[in-house]
């Protein structure tokens, strides 16, 4: 079945309508006007090494970045169609090891289906997959490119559902950055920055602390006397090193985090401490490109857990935990352009260790844990046939589980005058986490039991889609298929006494199909866009696969002028379920938030962001207790960004 016969007649048919009425306004509002970017064709892989795929890419710059309200980057990335975190709640206030990404659908579990990248070095936990996104400033970040699918093989594990590649601002002369900003709900955030270039030497360092009373994330009616609001206070900084040769380049970084949370009662808490050294090299000669990069990660995770009673007026300790890990890694890329073809090669590895430890309440303890070694060689090409391009990629795995696996892709895409068409077929995998098979952990009354059985999930991909681009508008859609073979979930065991006990499995398969599409257009001082996701995702059973809306989309209004810019977002997403036995129902709702930025002169800016404006309250989990969303937050404050000296 084509998947737009998911799609119910009546919201097919507006579809239609809505498509006609914006061909007819383009026409209209086709003033000189300053373009759009045009599509993007290339996924940045290595520093200045980049690889063109037949797929739908999406370039975030910070100017886009900067019109969202989040304090972090994944409430920033929230308009892009499709993506998500584990549950729908924020990295503000959401416990770490559910800050795993999806995209297009491609969710039910903690670990992250998208391989994030920042300059290059995975962000991805190396122990159990999540992303922590107060390692990162936003407003330190250039650009965010996503490329969607697994429609290359230079990507290996984690990169199933697509690739967020994050780029930093590059250094400038005399650079000084610095903010304040205060909201409601307790909130404070400042941070310093800055950076000098030289001739061939350049040196960035860059600081923020962030303290949140929070808010309660269980409905007043439910509260009893454990609950406390879920909040968060951390540190994070980088420093970085660049040499900038005219064929050679040379990058060290370091990278740090001291985040500590509670998780919404008395007893349950968390904290984290994290760094990285990284480094990346990379060479240009001729028609021949290189890039080679190492790091390597040491972290310390803490978290209690409790039971609570039906009332929720008793909470009991039940376990505190330790988990230590560290991982080394590296990749290399070896790139060569032709008169008509590019080729591609390079290797990766990746070798993590941890232990989970829980001591037990009132007395015991259990243990977790070991080693994992990753490694894998790939090559991706493409060539020109007249308006044709005709791309071929192959990835070899070893996965770390005596299991090696072959990724092949393959695409087409065929351009003409403001169209370009694609397609493309792909294999990809991804090897279940130390996390997965080796740490148990609970949300109130509901446990996650380990699973040191698991194997590798395997997935097969197609899509096609087309991109049209007229300097003041874009469109692009894509239709998807996704089969996901032994997926890794959340399996119930059993419901009943007040405790849910689930634990992760291979759980047969799974189908996700669906469309999804992004317009913008531009004029005057004025920019909208829409975005639109419909996944259709399934298990072999016919359940829904738990936390992926069936529909999802955003809509975005924004004035700019040279010293105002003011964007107006609307967020909605439709019902989703909690659990694989879809028991437990989250409605859909319905967000609208706010972004004001005013230049006061001399590098000096006042802003605004407002989220969740109407106070909307939404469902994110169950414990089996209702677990509700953010409720209005709003923060204002200055930033100063300019050069000092002479």
């Amino acid at each position: 079945m084509h998947f737009l016969d998911q799609l119910p007649v009546a919201l097919y048919s507006r579809i239609s309508v809505r498509r006609s009425i914006f061909l007819v306004a383009c026409s209209v509002f086709a003033a000189d006007v300053d373009p759009i970017p045009p599509v993007k064709t290339s996924i940045t892989v290595l520093e200045r090494v980049a690889t063109e795929a037949p797929a739908s890419i999406t370039v975030v710059p910070r100017e886009q970045l900067q019109q969202q309200p989040g304090v972090n980057l994944d409430d920033r990335l929230r308009v892009l169609p499709g993506f998500s975190l584990f549950r729908r709640s924020s990295s503000l206030v959401a416990h770490p090891t559910t800050q795993g990404v999806s995209l297009r659908g491609l969710g039910s579990s903690g670990a992250s289906r998208t391989l994030v990248l920042w300059d290059g070095i995975p962000l991805n936990d190396p122990f159990g997959g999540w992303v922590y996104w107060t390692r990162i400033d936003p407003e330190q970040i250039d650009r965010v490119e996503v490329s969607r699918g697994a429609s290359t093989s230079v990507f290996g594990d984690r990169a199933m559902s697509g690739v967020l590649a994050l780029f930093s601002r590059p250094a400038r002369p005399r650079d000084l950055r610095a903010f304040y900003e205060g909201g409601n709900r307790g909130t404070h955030s400042v941070g310093l920055g800055g950076s000098h270039l030289w001739s061939r030497f350049a040196v960035s360092a860059n600081t923020r602390s962030f303290h949140t009373d929070g808010y309660y994330i269980v409905p007043e009616n439910r509260r009893g006397a454990v609950d406390r609001p879920a909040n968060v206070e951390f540190v994070a900084g980088d420093l970085r090193t660049d040499f900038l040769g005219d064929r050679q380049r040379l990058f060290l970084k370091l990278d740090v985090l001291a985040e500590a949370r509670e998780n919404g009662t008395i007893l349950t808490k968390n904290s984290t401490g994290l760094g990285t050294l990284s480094g990346n090299y990379s060479l240009a000669w001729r028609e021949n490109e290189l890039a080679i990069l190492a790091y390597h990660v040491r972290e310390r995770f803490h978290s209690t857990f409790s039971s609570i009673s039906a009332n929720r007026n008793i909470e009991t300790l039940t376990f505190v935990q330790r988990v230590p890990s560290e991982a080394v890694g590296g990749a290399g890329v070896w790139k060569h352009r032709g008169n008509s073809w590019q080729l591609l090669g390079g290797g990766d590895f990746q070798r993590v260790e941890g232990v989970s430890t829980d001591r037990l309440v009132p007395s015991g303890l259990r243990m977790g844990g070991g080693s994992h070694l990753q490694h894998g060689v790939f090559t991706q090409a493409n060539g020109t046939l007249g308006r044709l391009r005709l791309f071929g990629g192959l990835r070899h795995q070893y996965t770390g589980q005596k299991d090696r696996f072959w990724s092949p892709s393959a695409g087409v895409t065929y351009g003409r005058g403001i169209a370009r068409l694609r397609g493309s077929l792909y294999r990809a995998y991804r090897a279940p986490t130390l996390n997965e098979l080796y740490r148990e952990f609970r949300v109130g009354n509901a446990v996650t039991r380990a699973n040191p059985n698991l194997g590798p999930e395997t997935m097969f991909g197609a899509e096609v889609g087309f991109d049209l681009y007229a300097e003041s508008v874009l469109v692009t859609a894509t239709g998807f298929r996704h089969e996901v073979d032994d997926i890794i979930t959340n399996v119930t065991l059993s419901v009943g006494g007040g405790t849910i006990v689930r634990q992760r499995q291979n759980a047969a398969s799974a189908l996700a199909r669906g469309v999804e599409f992004e317009v913008r257009k531009r004029w005057s001082v004025w920019e909208t866009s829409a975005a639109y996701l419909f996944s259709d995702t399934r298990f072999r059973s016919g359940a829904r696969v738990p936390q992926v809306p069936r529909h999802q989309g955003s809509a975005q209004l924004i004035y700019s002028r040279p010293t105002t810019v003011a964007a107006l977002t609307f967020r909605s997403y439709s019902m989703q379920f909690e659990d694989d036995l879809n028991l437990f129902r989250l409605a859909g709702f319905g967000v609208l938030q706010l972004a004001v930025r005013q230049r006061l002169g001399g590098g000096l800016s006042a802003h605004l962001a407002v989220e969740n404006a109407l106070d909307r309250q939404y469902s994110v989990g169950f414990s089996p207790t209702p677990l509700v969303g953010a409720p209005r937050l709003w923060r204002a404050g200055l930033r100063w960004d300019g050069r000092v000296g002479r």
